[in-house]
């Protein structure tokens, strides 16, 4: 296996980097994860952009990044930057720049941070399908030195920090050609630019590798930490967590709870920023409670190092692939092996929606806990482990309530330790709630965390939520972390960008708009991104697009070949409807809405 990217596969220490100043606050080392967002107002309005700024630093947030799409517009960074500071706060303001290394020479002049996407810095993005050979490849990077290095040489000048943020599905054309639209793609991407720098001995830089799909996320950033492992002890960076184009609502939060969450539980990440397609001052108390509960959870829980070698797990970090388990049924239901990925629920909470399961739309139990024969091994206690491997069929296992490990990390070693033809139920929480006034942000974090990390690593067969007493609201959330995580689709799933100073349209309402129109439309995938940066490439595998071309004007998509053009943005949605229509996609929908 590559180099691993913790020291256990279990609970495992945060991991140690060297800091990096951005203006007075620090990232990595012995600092505090660090929570950002970014600015949705446009850069040009100064009054915006800083009474923005404020109500950010007032919830919390503790450095704000701002959009700088061309030199012109940089230049206001200026007067954002005065605004602010005559405010009181010296909160760090970043630059983010695509396509245009005119605009970062500009930022550089007036911000503490520039952040640059190595997919579309001075790369023009064709999507063309060439075969470079390993002169012409060579030709390509020296273009790229040339075209970085001085905005490396200026940042270290003036003591600018620099983030080198991949985008799935934004790579450049020498890469996708390359290594393709992957995770390997995206953190040889980085590491080119990277090297750039190092080769000026800068190193005030941080990574980030983010992805609208939690699993290319994961693996992308495990792939990039065991690589810096792996080239030596100085390349010990610090690292920035974003799921891109998360969403809105509870679909936001629970995607950005498995991306982000399952990382920061495995000890990687610096700082990180919860991408909503809402209000950003909506994102700040979601990244603050995803850091208080893996802070929690670190500070109580003793290091499981040794208990399980990674030569041990049964299961590919850096590459999906569902543990193979035997197929069983229980309550006439199949479960197991290839089968669809079961909700289960207690038998208080079937009690108490059975009279309503009609109305429930796709949010149904599936099989009572109680019912179901599940046999609860401790992962710790060898003869247990001995006496379900010493049976031949497949039987259905988890483990017990109440131990003194953490979710991840128990069922991480169940699944390491038993056979695999025995299928999985996987659990929430090891402590059932019994608060009907338990704080649902933190439930749903935690649940989205500790099952969407497990899901992504491939482990698991069924899934029960014990956090939330709500029985209606525990089913949705099963299934909504399911969807997340791309283990079972059973309603359209978008990919929403959040607003910056480059969208052209209100992506809330928008967003909001398509979801009424396209919501029954099962299993099919819909972007909705504000401008051409954050689409077609970040919009990586949706099957439809739809995406801001010019003020009040919008492009739709087929994947990522745009079809559609300039279209007036109040007929758009109708369009986007035919479009669905033209390509078989379309179903009416049903009469009545779930209900949960």
């Amino acid at each position: 296996m590559t180099t691993p990217y913790t020291p256990s596969p279990l609970h495992s220490p945060r991991r140690p980097t060297r800091e990096v100043m951005v203006g007075p606050v620090g990232i990595g080392g012995e600092n505090p994860i660090r929570v950002q967002s970014m600015l949705t107002s446009d850069t040009r309005d100064t009054d915006a952009c800083v009474g923005e700024s404020m109500g950010l630093v007032e919830a919390g947030c503790e450095i704000v990044r701002v959009t700088a799409q061309t030199r012109k517009i940089a230049e206001n960074l200026e007067h954002i930057l005065a605004g602010i500071r005559e405010k009181g706060t010296d909160v760090p303001v970043v630059a983010d720049i695509h396509f245009k290394p005119d605009a970062a020479m500009e930022a550089v002049k007036w911000v503490e941070k520039v952040r640059v996407n190595p997919g579309n810095y001075a790369d023009k993005k064709k999507f063309a399908v060439l075969e470079y050979t390993d002169e012409e490849y060579a030709e390509e990077l020296a273009r790229i030195d040339e075209a970085f290095s001085p905005l490396v040489e200026e940042a270290k000048k003036r003591g600018v920090a620099m983030r080198i943020g991949t985008n799935h599905g934004s790579l450049s054309d020498r890469i996708m050609n390359r290594f393709g639209d992957t995770p390997l793609g995206m953190v040889e991407s980085a590491l080119e630019f990277a090297r750039i720098a190092r080769k000026h001995d800068f190193h005030d830089f941080v990574f980030s590798m983010k992805a609208s799909n939690p699993k290319v996320m994961i693996e992308a950033y495990r792939l990039l930490v065991a690589r810096l492992a792996a080239e030596g002890d100085d390349w010990n960076y610090p690292i920035h967590l974003g799921v891109t184009e998360a969403g809105d609502g509870e679909d936001g939060r629970i995607k950005s709870a498995i991306g982000i969450g399952s990382l920061l539980a495995d000890g990687i990440g610096d700082t990180i920023r919860v991408s909503l397609t809402e209000d950003a001052v909506y994102e700040i108390p979601v990244a603050r409670a995803l850091v208080d509960l893996t802070g929690e959870l670190r500070a109580s829980v003793p290091s499981s190092k040794g208990a399980l070698s990674w030569e041990d797990v049964t299961w590919n970090p850096f590459e999906y692939e569902r543990r193979p388990s035997g197929k069983m049924e229980i309550q006439g239901i199949p479960l197991g092996d290839d089968e669809t990925i079961r909700v289960f629920t207690s038998q208080a909470k079937w009690d108490a929606v059975a009279h309503k399961l009609d109305k429930m739309g796709d949010f149904q139990p599936e099989i009572v806990v109680e019912q179901s024969g599940v046999r609860e091994i401790d992962p710790r206690d060898p003869d247990a482990i001995a006496e379900i491997n010493a049976i031949p069929e497949s039987q259905l296992i988890t483990v017990p309530d109440h131990i003194d490990m953490p979710v991840i990390s128990a069922f991480r070693l169940l699944a390491s330790k038993v056979g695999v033809r025995h299928p999985i139920l996987l659990k929430d929480t090891l402590a059932p709630s019994d608060d009907p006034d338990a704080d649902f942000l933190r439930t749903l974090l935690t649940a989205s965390m500790n099952i969407g990390s497990l899901l992504c690593d491939g482990i698991g067969d069924a899934v029960l939520i014990q956090g939330e007493q709500a029985p209606g609201q525990s089913l949705r959330l099963a299934y909504n972390i399911l969807q997340a995580a791309g283990a079972r689709i059973f309603k359209t799933d978008y990919v929403a960008c959040p607003s910056c100073g480059r969208t052209l349209f209100n992506l809330q309402t928008t967003t909001q708009k398509i979801r009424e129109a396209t919501g029954h439309l099962k299993g099919v995938r819909i972007a909705v991104m504000g401008c051409i940066v954050n689409g077609p490439g970040e919009m990586a595998d949706a099957d439809f697009g739809y995406v801001g071309g010019a003020p009040g004007k919008i492009n739709l998509y087929v994947g990522k070949e745009a079809v559609k053009f300039n279209i007036p943005e109040d007929e758009a949605v109708d369009r986007l409807i035919d479009l669905i229509k033209e390509h078989d996609r379309w179903i009416d929908a049903p009469a009545e809405a779930a209900e949960v």
